[in-house]
Order: C-alpha cells, then sequence, then structure tokens
C-alpha cells in the first residue's frame, strides 16, 4: 500500500511523495493529545510489558488510549493483548483501520504477517515506509495518548519515529537492575535529550521478585540502580515494577495484568508509574483531546 492511497490528496502525493508522507502523518498526529515513546537501549528488559499495562492503566483512568508497535522485528504488542491473529482493514475514513483490544487500538508489524516464526529482513528504506505507514497510514482517529513501543537502541527506527512525529510529548524510559541494562539506559536518555524532546523519567522494572504465595517482595538482583540512574542524569524516576509470576502468566494469557490484577503490589507500581505520566501529559499538552470519560 502507497501513501497515495490513504486520502483523497493523490496529485499532491504523485509530485512529493515524501513531502506528503510527513503531512499525512502531521494530519493524524494532530488528532492525538500526548505521543508518549517508551524506549530501551537494551533488549530484554520487559519494555513491551511495560506499554501494555500502562496503556491499560491509562485505558482504566478513561483515556483513549492507543499503541504504535515500532518493533519491527521483535512485535510482541499482539500477543500481550491476545490478538495474534488480528488483521488491519480498511477504514472508511481512509488509511488502516488499527486493531482493537480491549478498547485500545493497537497497530504493529505482528498484524500483517500469517507466520508468526517469518523473520523480518529488511532495508532501512523498508523500515522507514513501514513507520510512515502506521502513523501515517493506520487512521487512529482521536486520542488522548498514543504510546510508541520502540524496538531497542537508539538507531534508524527510533530516529524515524521521531522524525515522522515530530512533537513528542516525552519519552519513558525502562530498564532492569543490572548494571548492563543501566548502562544502556543512559545511553537512552542521553539520546532523547540530544533529540531535544524531554524524559518523563526512568522505569526499573523486574526489580525484586513477588512471592506468589505470601506476596513478599524479595531482591533476586540489587536494586536502586535505576533511581541513581535518575538522580546522575536529571530525570525523574517514575517508580519500581517488581517481577511478579502472576504478570509473566498474564503476558503469554494475552490480557494485561492491571485488567484482572485488582490491588496487587504490582498493580499498584504500574498504576503509580501511569500517574506520573498523567501528570506530566496534563502539565505538557494539557491532554488536547479533553478530560477524561468512561468510553
Amino acid at each position: 500500500m502507497v501513501t497515495c492511497g490513504l486520502c483523497d490528496e493523490q496529485e499532491t502525493c504523485q509530485k512529493d511523495q515524501d513531502g506528503h508522507a510527513h503531512w499525512l502523518v502531521k494530519k493524524r498526529m494532530d488528532s492525538i493529545g500526548a505521543k508518549i515513546l517508551v524506549m530501551s537501549n537494551k533488549g530484554g528488559v520487559g519494555k513491551s510489558s511495560v506499554t501494555t499495562n500502562l496503556a491499560a492503566c491509562l485505558k482504566l483512568k478513561g483515556y483513549r488510549v492507543g499503541i504504535a508497535d515500532i518493533d519491527i522485528h521483535g512485535p510482541n504488542i499482539p500477543k500481550m493483548f491476545g490478538c495474534e491473529k488480528g488483521r488491519f482493514k480498511q477504514d472508511p475514513g481512509g488509511g488502516m483501520a488499527p486493531v482493537q483490544a480491549h478498547n485500545i487500538a493497537l497497530a504493529s508489524m505482528g498484524f500483517l504477517i500469517d507466520d508468526p516464526d517469518l523473520a523480518i529482513v529488511w532495508r532501512d528504506a523498508y523500515k522507514y515506509e513501514f513507520i510512515n505507514q502506521l502513523l501515517g497510514g493506520v487512521n487512529w482517529g482521536a486520542l488522548d495518548f498514543l504510546l510508541v513501543d520502540l524496538p531497542p537502541g537508539t538507531g534508524n527506527e527510533s530516529i524515524t519515529t521521531m522524525d515522522f512525529i515530530g512533537d513528542v510529548t516525552g519519552a519513558v524510559i525502562v530498564t532492569t537492575p543490572q548494571d548492563v541494562a543501566l548502562l544502556d539506559s543512559r545511553k537512552s536518555v542521553t539520546f532523547v535529550k540530544d533529540s531535544e524532546f524531554q524524559v518523563i523519567g526512568i522505569v526499573e522494572n523486574m526489580s525484586g521478585w513477588t512471592c506468589e504465595h505470601c506476596g513478599q517482595l524479595s531482591s533476586l538482583f540489587k536494586t536502586g540502580g535505576g533511581e541513581r540512574a535518575a538522580k546522575d542524569l536529571d530525570v525523574p524516576f517514575l517508580g519500581r515494577i517488581p517481577m511478579d509470576p502472576d504478570l509473566m502468566a498474564s503476558c503469554d494469557r494475552g490480557l494485561p495484568y492491571v485488567l484482572s490484577a485488582g490491588d496487587s503490589p504490582t498493580a499498584k507500581a504500574f498504576q503509580d508509574v501511569a500517574d506520573k505520566v498523567e501528570n506530566f501529559a496534563k502539565q505538557s499538552v494539557g491532554l488536547c483531546a479533553g478530560s477524561p470519560e468512561k468510553r
């Protein structure tokens, strides 16, 4: 699918496809209040599970929420929402309609491939066009929050996404307590600052282990590294998410953990992070789509 097929500006698109692509993304993004990047410079830190549950927390608050899964080579968002068989459909308003799961709008490479074992082997030009289509080709409609789940690292996908969105509200950096993860997360903070966007804060994921029997939190790794890194880099610390067997089971089951976990310590940790992201968005963009309403 090419950009010309997504709107009625075909003559303009044919003359200046790159310019029109940016115009179309801007048109989509103008209907969205806060555009939040969720990122890490290291894989395996639980970035997608944080994105999933942060989105669900914001939805529980009554906001209109979407997730753009930019992780082309490892699109995990469909699995975490239990909609791996979801597929894009043509939207009557032009472009593709996002897949809806738990009343959250989703767009992912996972909705374009039938074989989950298929490896996506693309050069940068194909990735550029995919990101263009995911942000501009998908008819997101009016949202209060769009969470953008970026792949690990600070490479082409992250740069292209920032360039297309333009007015990124801020970035949430996900890390784990290990030194190597903290070292990489510091690079993510530097990358965002160098890009002249705001860092909302650092989340320390897998911070301790919640016993499935008694609920007591024990330290598997050293803790506090995320908070120290935030202090050193002069960015906010958003909180610690414990390593919870119920959280892992929920991800595998395709149900965002906070939708069924009640007031468990892990759910409370996610809610605390969501509160801070919400407050940041209120101060930054005023949530231009309006006050939360139960939808």
